[in-house]
């Protein structure tokens, strides 16, 4: 394998080019990826028929799919070769995607969508593995961080293009250009990517599940991540909620994937800033100010229609244009998001791995995500209830109502955010809890 380092001792811009082609690979997979989940839930409910609640609970599954499965299908990556794992992954996601474009019945949609869950959990470990092969303790910290910045550019430019899309052709049409994006990236694999060297230790189901095992037979990590799941449980909402509720509120002109794109702009702008002045603080002490964050941001997002009453229909933003007041509470609540990201995800990776048993940090890291899986089942089906109460589907209101009397319905739209604001207060004080204890206990066993 090419030399990921330039003079010994010293790091390098220079990689292999297997780094750089799992990066494009990654860059193509994000921008389908979050060019499609951003709309997914719209198109489940406006274009194949779903309710509110059957889409909440469908896309629950899904998402939290896509965090469960990862560490099972990792077991298999060094059998399979990473060149031949890539190929089968991007077909997956090339074929997921284009049919969903196809075929907008439920049962297919629902067939091509696990299509798209198995494909999209085989690329998580093996990109990051790629990454991991192709870089050396000299260089890894910087090829990871190259990676994170790819990841986030690829989110941003595919929440980015999709609007014209949605807006200009339809919203089925988003898939083919997924689909489209997927493909791009098997081409890279099929024609350019060559197999990286690995090492003959693949771990079986046995082993993952035995490091599952371990993770609950250690009461602060099953525990942490009980409690961090209602952050991400808020997080999620991004895509649960905010996209319905958006356009449903403001009209189809709406551009809810901007307002997503926000998240990733804030991360990119301040993580490493975040990461720096929190260093010399514990982990769950650097987690405690995310969660903190949490439920204003989730109150900022009620807070639309207090604004509206005060500034009307549109708000003034220095002279320069004007912003619906929704707009402007969402990108207000959704950049507090994106701050508490900073403060909470880098430093839950680390006081995760330092729970591993010593050689098994990659397994335990494999469950690092348990959070993600639950907040997904929980977050999105809650989001159908909430959305079916207080923001409905406009196709499911009596035919013939006049404007006023469809405003009504929507008049209490902004309720939903409560919900989370109480889940946020009650994960925060729960770590509050949890420091308290943990510190007392590592003080009376030194």
């Amino acid at each position: 394998m090419t030399s990921a380092t330039g003079v010994k001792g010293k790091e390098s811009w220079k990689f292999p080019k297997e780094f750089w082609l799992a990066n494009t690979m990654e860059l193509c997979e994000r921008a389908a990826y979050y060019g499609f989940f951003i709309v997914l839930t719209l198109y489940l409910t406006d274009i194949v028929g779903f309710t509110d609640i059957e889409t909440g609970g469908i896309v629950g599954l899904f998402y939290g799919g896509l965090y469960l499965l990862p560490p099972f299908v990792g077991a298999y990556v060094d059998k399979i070769g990473f060149r031949k794992g890539l190929i089968v992954a991007f077909s997956l996601l090339t074929i997921g995607y284009f049919f969903l474009g196809i075929f907008l019945t439920k049962g297919a949609v629902i067939f091509f969508l696990t299509v798209l869950m198995i494909g999209a959990s085989l690329i998580k470990p093996l990109i990051t593995a790629t990454v991991a092969k192709t870089t050396d303790e000299s260089n890894r910290a910087r090829g990871y961080s190259l990676f994170y910045w790819i990841v986030n550019i690829g989110a941003f430019g595919g929440k980015t293009f999709v609007p014209f899309i949605r807006q200009g052709l339809g919203l089925e049409y988003v898939n083919f250009f997924s689909s489209g994006m997927a493909f791009l990236a098997l081409l890279f694999a099929i024609f350019l990517f060559k197999n990286v060297e690995t090492t003959k230790q693949e771990k079986t189901i046995q082993d993952v599940l035995g490091a599952l095992k371990g993770i609950f037979n250690k009461p602060r990590l099953w525990i942490l991540t009980l409690i961090v799941t209602g952050f991400w449980l808020i997080q999620g909402q991004l895509y649960a909620t905010m996209p319905k509720y958006v356009i449903r509120l403001v009209g189809d002109d709406a551009k809810p994937e901007w307002l997503a794109n926000v998240n990733p702009f804030i991360v990119v702008l301040f993580v490493v800033i975040v990461t720096q002045l929190m260093k010399k603080q514990k982990a769950v002490s650097s987690m405690m100010v995310g969660m903190l964050l949490m439920p204003l941001s989730a109150l900022a997002m009620s807070l639309s229609q207090s604004l509206q009453s005060i500034t009307g229909p549109s708000v003034d933003i220095l002279g320069l244009f004007t912003m619906h007041p929704l707009t402007v509470m969402m990108i207000i609540g959704i950049a507090i998001q994106g701050l508490a990201e900073c403060f909470i995800s880098p430093r839950f990776l680390e006081y995760f791995s330092f729970q591993a048993p010593k050689g098994e940090e990659g397994l335990y890291l494999g469950f690092s995500h348990l959070h993600s899986f639950l907040s997904a089942i929980i977050g999105f089906s809650l989001s159908g209830v909430l959305l079916d109460k207080y923001c409905p589907d406009p196709k499911t209101l009596p035919i013939g109502i006049t404007e006023i009397e469809k405003a009504a319905y929507y008049a209490d739209a902004h309720l939903i955010w409560y919900y989370f604001v109480a889940i946020g207060l009650v994960s925060a004080v729960s770590l509050v809890i949890f420091r308290s204890v943990t510190n007392k206990i590592d003080v009376k066993n030194a």
